[in-house]
Order: C-alpha cells, then structure tokens, then sequence
C-alpha cells in the first residue's frame, strides 16, 4: 500500500499536503511535521525565535561580508574571480542558510526573510552552468585553482574539492524551501543539478563517491519530492561504491571498505554520521536489510565505546575523528557541533526503523547538552568543537571561517518542534516533552494534543487529548532512560547510585500501570475531547560514573539532572578555579532556582574541597568551600573562563590551583598570528606528552623553516638562571615536531643579548629540555626558535627560574 511519508525536521518539513509525489515505502514510523507542532514553552521557543531574529540574520550579514555570496556572483560573471574565500565547501553556507530560513518561514510568515532568501536564490541560479554544473570554485575560473578542486570535474571529490557535499545540501535546501513556500525556483536549480549527477554517475559510468557524506541525504529527499527514482537509486550507488577498491578508499571518509561491512565507527565523525544518515534513508526506501544490519552495529559500537557523556561524537581534532575504543579526553574533546546535529538526524532514522526509545534517549541528551552549547544564548557566538573541560583556553567565536558549524545551527534550531511526536498507524508517540500544542491525524481520526509542563527543569507533564471526534488510539509515552536507573542507553555510563523513585502515570485523575514496549508507557484506550494524561518523571539529582575503561573519567563522577547534564564554571566557585576542585562521592548536592541566570535556569549545590599549592613550598592548602554547578549548555556565556564536567572525587584526579611564579605573571608575546594561544605558555598546565592536547598550546603552523620566537616580559626585575621548555610535537600525523634549534636572551635596555649557558640547549620530545645560565637580571626574556625544514613547531610549556 502505498503512504505518504511524514518524515520531517531532518528529512525536510514534509506535510501531507504539500507532497508532490507518493512513494510506495518508506519508514514504518513517521515524525508529525514539525509546522503541525507550537511550541510556547519557556525553553525552546525563546531560542527558535532568538535563532529568526537575530542569528538567521547575523548568519546572513557575516556570508555577505565573508565573500560566500560574492562566489555566487563572480561564477554568474557578475563580478571578477579575484581572491577565492578558504574552503570549496563556503557555497553550502548559502544553501543550509537558506534551509534554515525556509523552516522558520514554515513556522512563523516573515515577508522581508522571504524576499532575502528569493535574492539569494536568483544569484545562485545565475551561478549555474547550463547543464546544472554549481560550483563556485570552478566555475568563476580563478588565475589560481584553490588545490582541492582539481583540474577536471569530480575527479577530487572522493579527496577534498566538496563538490558532491556542496550539492547534497543545495538539494537539502531546495527541498526545504519548496515544501514551505510552494515556489519552485530552488527546486529548478537542485533537480537540474541532480540530473546532471544522473547522467555522470551510476554503474558503468563515472567512479567517484562523495568525500563527505551528504548527498545522498539530500536525493533521499528529492526523490520524495519529485518521485524521480533515479534520485534514490543513484543515492544507493554513491553508498555502494564506497570501499569497493575502484578507486582509494580510506577511514577518514569512510570509504576503506563496502559500507555493508563496516560495524565500527570510524574516521571524520560528521562524514560518519551523514553517511550512517543516508544508509537508514535509503534502507527505509529501498527495503536493504543489509544496511540496517551494519548501522545497528555502528550505533551499538558508538553507545558503548565512543560516546560523550554530553551526545557529542568525534573524540580528536586530528580529521575530526572518532577515536579508539574508550578514548574520550575532556579538555581536547572535538565534539563538533556539526556532529552533534549529523548525530540527531542518524538517532531520529535509527527511531524510525526500529521504534525504540533509546534513540530518543540519545537524541534528547544531545539536544539539551552537546549541541545546544554550540551556540550562544545571545545567539551570535558559535562553538566548534565542544569541550568537557577548559582551563580557560576556550571561548565562543563570532565566526569561523570554515562556518560550516554556524550555518548548521540557523538550519536546525527552527526544525525541534518536528522530533517532538511520531506516529505509525494509530500509535501515537511522545517523544520530547515541551508545553505545545500539536495538531495531528491518525486513521482513527484528527486530534489536538496540549502539553503543558516545566520541563526540563520539572518532571510534570499534564497532557489535554482532543479528537474531533471520540476515537480509539495507542499513546506511546516515552520514560527517559534516566528515569528508570539508566544513565546512557550502551554500556558506557552508570549512575552511582540506583535512585529508583518510580514513574506515575494518570488518565483523567486516575493512576494506572501502563504496559512498558521498547521504553515507552502504552495506554490503550478510546479517547474523548478533554481527557487528561498526567506523567511524572522524577528530577532527581545523579551522580554519573564512566566505566574504568574510560581513562580520562576514571575517579571522577558528573552531576545531571532529567536530560541535563550539569558542569562547574570558574565564575559560580571560589578563586574563580574549579580544577582544583574535589567532591566526596556521597556528597549531597541540593536545587537552586536562579530566574536571573541564563534565562532562568536550576543551580545545584554542595559541599567540596578546594587545593591550592603554596608559593615556595611543596605544601598544598586545602579549604571546604560550595559548589556550584550549572546546565553544561549554559557554558562560557560569561567570557572564558574553567570549566569541568566530570568532577574528582579522588585528590590526585584534581589539579590544585598552582602558585604563582615569575613566568605566570610575565606578559606573553610572540610571533604568532592567533595570539590567544600564548595563555598556554604559561598555564602552568603538565603536559602528559609532546603531543597532549588537554591544555592550551601554541604552534607555528603552517610555517615551516623560519625563525619564531616567543617573549616574557615580567611584573619587575628578577634575577633568573633557568629555563624550561616542554615542546608540542604531534606527530606522526600532525604537521608539527620538535623544533631544529633554540636559543634564549635576555633583556638589557634596548638590546636582547644571548645568555651564556652553563650547559648545552638540547632539544627533546615527551620531555623538558632544560638550560642553566649564569644568572642576569632582567625585566623579560625571549626565546628564539628555528623550525625544521619540512614541519612546523609548537611549545607546551615555559617555565623560569
């Protein structure tokens, strides 16, 4: 029998309505659109409506200044080619821009939005080549050809030129705009351009697959639209011919062997993610178990080995990757924000096939934590990478220049609503629990659903059934993990103690024991206007440990409550430190309502020790002190600052607040182009290794060759006789090693003049290289660095005696 598929938020805002064609099969469970979805809660609304007011326009000011409309203009001959913006992939900037802003359309009419993104879309057809070739890089025909391009067609793609990447989210967009206005004319340009894939691509022709993943996502929703099948079998081909040895393939991207055979997660964690996203789209449509078969146990390996406790993916910033098996560093955690929105959309599919609330569970975890701290309250400063631990060394940023993060967000923040409720025949699911209203039709008949509730800072969620007309339907209740003694669904984290205080659930003032399927309450029942459902989720506070496998959390534990996860920041704790921190494990951490913080959030409290070392001495004081902990997402909304998720409970876990010395007060230049990395100078920070990346370092990369330098200017005059370098080498796969040479001098008046060692300058990896000096007395010291030949340098640490 054929259906039409309801699939939204991810999968493109969808209605039934407003479907072209029909599809004869696809999910068996099916999201309520989210335009059928209003929220007017106190959480998410504010921040969908701060995303069309202000970060939807800011997003589109920054690509105007930033050159990406200019690419546009200059492929149309418009403008001449001169400077090309960094990355071949800046076109997808415009396109998920424009996704975003087609979504906030659907939710709430804006004339003067609607004629930007009309002027965005004619520019970008006038960039078109005639046969549906859009590719800015190539087609403005720079003096110089960026180096990822290529000098034909494609033929870079599996590497680095993102001409298929650039595509999957022209048609993403496309279709968005399309399914919320009616108007074709982004339509036009992606199904052109998508025929023109058609007629290169497939079996027998050319043998490219997509480096990044994300057109196959994007021809799952053409195929939708249009009904073409071309679009869904050629989305098939581009997964197919992954790992085939047709042409190299490798981890990075996924491609190191058949998709099919792959049951771990590996490589570039967006590409992943994308990738594991098309595979269930294309499962859904196709019927190929086999692709189900290998994403249940990537999903499975990824839950119980590679899982942040906030939602984030992508341990290391070495190719954005998932790391080994229980590598999951804090301070140095990538977490991309792209990952954690490519790791909705992969948990919503995995929802969708199989219909198990774990992968709500996840989907909730990393809504409320690990994205939503991607972004800014204020709405206009982003997050890359989303670390579990700074020592101040992070800070939100205006703008990247690989924006893809920044973009991402204006697309997905007015799309929430659509994960809220499901259906698949006569079940009704409840997925997220929000005060909204919600109009939705099942066979038995058409409804309204209300919810009204605090959530996710109270548990109560009183819900009003309304069907036109008194109908018999299943609602699927979902009890979070968390309520029920589950931390994480896999086998990664554990809460420390089984606080198990029991799910209520009532219809119309009565308490029942619902029946309990694959995490949800099902209450079976013919439903009238009126009737109230009533669910009550327990807020306790837990403490959550790691498994003992999990190096970096080991003696340590982190505080959350309902979905969120909780974090120490330095501004809420004394001295302004929170490393230094210690928390007994059977401490007591009570609530705190603080309406003025953050928008309003719940503070917890309790009781810890703080260490500190003592100035020339080996002593460490010690002092009780309260604790202050804060919604994780809520984060370096005050200015950099420390930050902790995963807090000791264990003294040599915690890092006492070191004493101040001459080179931690000095004043740290260098020869450097991102000046914030001279903190790691003198952080005071131990290296674990050259190649640590769990503290602030600095680098000179990419130079190669040349002569750097880096200077301390003290708070006076001191006479000093030593220095301590640790250098930053992270190789073999990093582009920096330990430096050819070194050289220190000492300031006299206007003159640097070299100090005369008492030993020799030695230059060593995973160490500290010490030289001795007959001592001088000075006001600054500056130590010069010769680069190797073929790599770059860095420095871990300074120190001074």
């Amino acid at each position: 029998m054929k259906r039409l598929f309801l699939l939204t938020v991810a999968i493109a805002g969808i209605t039934a309505e407003s479907f072209a064609q029909q599809v004869p099969v696809d999910y068996p469970i099916q999201p309520v659109p989210f335009t059928q979805v209003h929220f007017h809660d106190q959480f998410w609304a504010p921040r969908m409506e701060t995303n069309r007011l202000v970060t939807i326009p800011y997003v589109l000011a920054l690509c105007r200044k930033e050159g990406r409309i200019d690419n546009f203009l200059k492929a149309a001959g418009k403008m001449p080619p001169g400077k090309l913006t960094e990355y071949p992939f800046d076109d997808t900037d415009i396109y998920k821009l424009i996704e975003g802003a087609s979504y906030s359309l659907q939710v709430k009419p804006d004339p003067a939005l609607e004629a930007s993104v009309d002027t965005l879309i004619a520019i970008i057809a006038a960039a078109q080549e005639p046969d549906g070739y859009l590719y800015t890089f190539r087609t403005m025909k720079p003096e110089k050809p960026h180096e990822w391009a290529g000098t034909k067609r494609w033929e870079k793609d599996p590497e680095l030129s993102h001409e298929l990447y650039n595509c999957g989210h022209l048609y993403e967009a496309a279709a968005a705009h399309y399914l919320a206005t009616g108007k074709k004319s982004m339509l036009n340009i992606a199904t052109k351009n998508a025929d023109l894939l058609v007629q290169v691509f497939s079996v027998g022709k050319a043998p490219w697959f997509p480096g990044h993943q994300v057109v196959e996502m994007g021809l799952a929703k053409l195929y939708r639209v249009t009904g073409k099948k071309e679009y869904l079998e050629l989305a098939k081909y581009f997964l197919d011919i992954r790992g085939t040895g047709v042409i190299q393939g490798a981890e990075y991207n996924q491609s190191q062997q058949p998709v099919t055979s792959q049951h771990t997660a590996v490589g570039h964690a967006v590409r992943a993610a994308y990738m594991y996203t098309g595979m269930a789209d294309v499962a859904a449509l196709t019927g190929n178990t086999e692709y189900i078969h290998a994403i249940n146990d990537i999903w499975k390996d990824v839950a119980d080995h590679k899982l942040y406790l906030t939602g984030g993916i992508g341990a290391t910033g070495n190719g954005e990757a998932f790391g080994a098996a229980y590598d999951l560093p804090n301070m140095s955690a990538y977490a991309e924000t792209c990952a954690s929105i490519a790791n909705v959309y992969w948990n919503s599919r995995m929802f969708y096939l199989n219909g198990n609330a774990q992968y709500v569970d996840v989907l909730e975890r990393i809504l409320y934590n690990g994205l939503l701290s991607g972004i800014s309250l204020s709405g206009d400063k982003f997050f890359y990478p989303n670390p579990l631990a700074s020592m101040g060394q992070h800070q939100r940023s205006p703008w990247f220049n690989c924006a893809c993060c920044i973009s991402n967000m204006t697309r997905f923040m007015s799309s929430v609503p659509g994960y809220t409720y499901a259906q698949q025949g006569n079940k009704l699911y409840v997925n997220l629990y929000v005060a909204s209203n919600a109009d939705i039709t099942l066979p038995a008949g058409k409804l309204r659903i209300g919810q009204e509730t605090q959530y996710p800072w109270k548990g109560k969620v009183k819900m009003t059934i309304e069907p036109q007309q008194t109908a018999a339907f299943s609602l699927y209740l979902r009890v979070p993990g968390w309520a029920k003694g589950e931390a994480v669904p896999g086998s990664l984290y554990a809460f420390m103690e089984n606080k198990r205080i029991p799910v209520t659930v009532s219809v119309n003032g009565k308490s029942l024991k619902p029946v309990m399927e694959k995490g949800y309450a099902v209450i079976n029942r013919s439903w009238k206007k009126g009737d109230k459902v009533e669910i009550d989720l327990p807020m306790e506070i837990q403490k959550i440990v790691a498994t003992d496998s999990v190096k970096a959390d080991r003696g340590r534990f982190a505080l959350q409550r309902g979905p969120l996860v909780y974090c120490l920041e330095g501004p809420d704790n004394a001295d302004s430190a929170v490393q230094n921190i210690v928390v007994a494990r059977n401490a007591a951490f009570t609530t705190q309502d603080a309406p003025t913080m953050f928008n309003s959030v719940v503070l917890l409290k309790g009781k810890g020790t703080a260490s500190k070392k003592m100035e020339n001495s080996s002593a460490i004081a010690k002092s009780e002190q309260t604790v202050t902990a804060i919604p994780y997402y809520a984060w370096n909304n005050r200015g950099p600052s420390e930050m902790e998720v995963w807090i000791p409970y264990v003294d040599s876990m915690a890092r006492p607040k070191p004493a101040s010395t001459i080179a931690s007060r000095a004043k740290a230049s260098g020869s450097l182009k991102q000046t914030k990395m001279l903190k790691g100078l003198n952080d005071q920070y131990e290296p674990e290794s050259s190649q640590d990346h769990n503290s602030l370092f600095l680098h000179w990369w990419p130079n190669t060759k040349t002569q750097e330098w880096v200077q301390y200017d003290f708070d006076k005059e001191y006479t000093v006789s030593r220095s301590d370098v640790y250098w930053f080498d992270d190789g073999p796969f990093g582009g920096c090693r330990i430096p050819a040479s070194w050289k220190l001098y000492y300031r006299n008046g206007d003159q640097w003049i070299p100090v005369k060692t008492t030993g020799t300058y030695t230059v060593h990896k995973d160490q500290y290289d010490t030289i001795s000096f007959e001592p001088v007395r000075t006001n600054a010291l500056r130590l010069e660095v010769q680069l190797p030949a073929d790599h770059s340098a860095g420095i871990q640490e300074w120190k001074v005696e």
